[in-house]
């Protein structure tokens, strides 16, 4: 993606099954668990860059021993700080007590939980980050809580919550949730202490009892009757159960592998195969709706929930967010390259003697693979075809149909990062400029067409400042910006960082359309109808932005696109070409979560959502008098 977004978030349990002991003597570490942990973060840092933070719980500790153990850091490099602070605290814990075994270390547990966090909201700081921890006395209402989720209705869980006489420390989303697991976790030790009391059970005995009764799967089912929104929620309990619930829409992804020694959870299918050396088979999918919990003996349980409802996964974690290491998502997204290739094809007159072919790096190599392949079979069916269609052809007729090939380079080269706030205005913007590089001397001047594909375009601001400039260089006849994703026009609410009308350039160029062909009422009328709706039910309410881009065809909106990513002075012609809805559900018929592109949302949330962005934004950039865009 050339105009990177931040997004979603990354979960990784681990739950050992066996004493650390049997690690020791099995794989010669007995803390092999927290080092697959480790694995587990490091193998989906894509997934989260803002911050990263680990949870561990010990069983069977002593009275006055702690059992519950957190560690966090923000930056980019958070997991290796907190992997080096867990380092540091069991060096100095041997340090104090040098006979000390390594199940009473710091960290040392049967339990961990991981998280790797991309803000969504704009908050930042250690405070915000995952996991979250509530603390008691009693070790069964202890919990500690981490999750990939973005809930769109906060105000009316919060509102709920205070009204049954609670008192959140916070408005978020996570704080909201903690709070609501932790309310009904207390109710289910209360109640089953009055159940046990009434039994004659006391102390230990009762602590026991109680520790091995709790009902997770009915704290999950009441608190999460009222989220709206797209979410894995994962927590720890001190007494040791362990639980993963995914949202009835499998709006977010969730993957888990159970053996005799480990259960492991995470966001991503690849990271777990890599780390525990399985094979595709032995990763399974949590299902919408589901939870897996494991209880403080080992036993496993999956559970539904709540029943799956307009199942609809993110197809963005097929486009870009997911490591294209996963076999099936490997393979969707060279289809989705492979699917262009007709309208690439045409987008240059079908003169492949004339076009080189490019990709943007990086996220947008597998689907250049698939593009290639597309081109590729055409290529072989139209020398196969000249070669059947003459009735006397000689052997250098048939050498110079067959030396025929698709050209591809390496044109577009990101080469460093550089550090554009050191400087201001036409200076920023040329720094900006230099963020890629081109290979000179590939293009033959005014000839040459150059194609590159990206794996989807948000803003443009990347493509516009720096890519386009710089393969400007090569004199380029025109050139092609393909997008193996649909236009994005509609802001998301599940986890990704895209809440705003006003940074997608699709929208900006259904506005720029209808102001040129003197249709700014519809803008006007979508605004009334928009604000009407604010503070209504969110099951009523109705996603009127559609009516934006309604009087436009996709080809219309694309090129309106590549005259505004066009830069001054640009010697070539600037064509863009974007995918289809269609054939992204061809390419990946099993994520159909598609509201980014088409504005059909899966929860009632999203409508409310992309409303008040729409509100948002004419009250803020809409310019009713002037009629321009900011």
């Amino acid at each position: 993606m050339s105009d990177a977004i931040k997004h979603e978030c990354g979960i990784a349990m681990v739950r050992l099954l066996k004493p650390l002991e049997y690690y020791q003597e099995k794989y010669g570490d007995p803390l092999w668990g927290l080092n697959k942990l480790y694995l587990l973060m490091e193998k989906q840092h894509n997934r989260g860059q803002e911050g990263a933070g680990i949870a561990a719980v010990k069983l069977n500790v002593r009275p006055g021993e702690e059992y519950i153990f957190r560690e966090r850091a923000e930056g980019t490099a958070a997991i290796q700080e907190i992997f080096a602070a867990v380092h540091r605290a069991m060096a100095e814990y041997r340090l104090m007590d040098p006979g000390a075994a390594v199940g009473d270390l710091p960290f040392a547990g049967e339990m961990y939980m991981g998280h790797l966090r991309y803000s969504t909201t704009g908050r930042s700081g250690v405070s915000y980050l995952h996991p979250f921890l509530r603390r008691n006395n009693w070790r069964s209402r202890n919990l500690s809580l981490a999750g990939n989720f973005n809930l769109t209705n906060v105000d009316e869980i919060f509102e709920y919550i205070v009204k049954r006489g609670q008192h959140p420390r916070h408005n978020a989303d996570t704080f909201i949730i903690l709070e609501q697991l932790g309310y009904l976790l207390d109710y289910e030790v209360e109640r089953l202490y009055r159940i046990f009391k009434e039994k004659g059970l006391s102390g230990q005995v009762m602590n026991d009892a109680i520790e091995e009764n709790i009902d997770i799967e009915h704290i999950l089912r009441e608190a999460s009757a009222l989220w709206d929104g797209g979410y894995v929620i994962t927590g720890l309990v001190g007494s040791g159960d362990l639980f993963a619930f995914r949202d009835p829409h499998g709006i977010r992804p969730a993957f888990y592998y159970a053996s005799d020694e480990v259960i492991v959870v995470a966001s991503e299918r690849p990271v777990i195969q890599t780390v525990f050396d399985l094979a595709v088979d032995d990763v399974h999918e949590l299902l919408p709706g589901q939870s897996i919990v494991v209880k403080r003996n080992g036993e496993m349980k999956l559970s539904t929930i709540h029943q799956p409802v307009n199942v609809t996964p993110c197809s963005f974690e097929r486009i870009y967010f997911s490591r294209g290491s996963d076999c099936d998502i490997y393979r969707e997204r060279k289809e989705l390259g492979r699917l262009l290739t007709e309208d690439i094809l045409k987008s240059v007159g079908y003169d492949i003697d004339h076009t080189i072919f490019s990709f943007i790096p990086n996220t947008a190599e597998i689907a250049y693979y698939g593009m290639m392949q597309g081109l590729k079979t055409w290529l072989d069916r139209k020398k196969a075809d000249q070669i059947c269609g003459k009735m006397m052809i000689n052997d250098q007729e048939i050498r110079e149909i067959l030396k025929k090939q698709i050209r591809t380079e390496k044109l577009a080269i990101k080469d460093i990062k550089l550090r554009t706030f050191i400087a201001e205005g036409n200076s920023r913007n040329d720094l900006a400029a230099h963020v890629y590089d081109t290979t000179y001397g590939t293009v033959c001047e005014g000839v040459d067409s150059i194609v590159v594909i990206d794996d989807s375009i948000v803003r443009g601001t990347t493509l516009k400042q720096s890519i386009i400039k710089i393969l400007c260089r090569q004199k380029p006849k025109k050139i092609v910006i393909v997008s193996s994703s649909p236009q994005i026009r509609y802001p998301d609410c599940y986890g990704i960082d895209m809440s705003k009308m006003s940074e997608f350039i699709a929208f900006h160029a259904a506005i720029a359309l209808l102001q040129e062909r003197g249709l700014t009422g519809i803008i006007e009328e979508v605004y009334a109808k928009s604000k009407a709706q604010i503070g209504w039910p969110k099951e009523q309410v109705v996603n009127y932005v559609k009516d934006i881009y309604a009087p436009f065809s996709d080809e219309e909106i694309s090129e309106k696109i590549a005259g505004m990513i066009t830069p001054e002075d640009c010697p070539a012609e600037i064509a863009v070409v974007y995918q289809t809805i269609e054939n992204l559900h061809k390419a990946c018929p099993d994520h159909s979560g598609d509201w980014y592109f088409s504005g059909n949302y899966p929860t009632p949330g999203g409508n409310r959502l992309v409303n008040r962005a729409f509100v948002e934004w004419y009250e803020k950039k809409w310019k009713p008098l002037d009629r321009s865009v900011n």
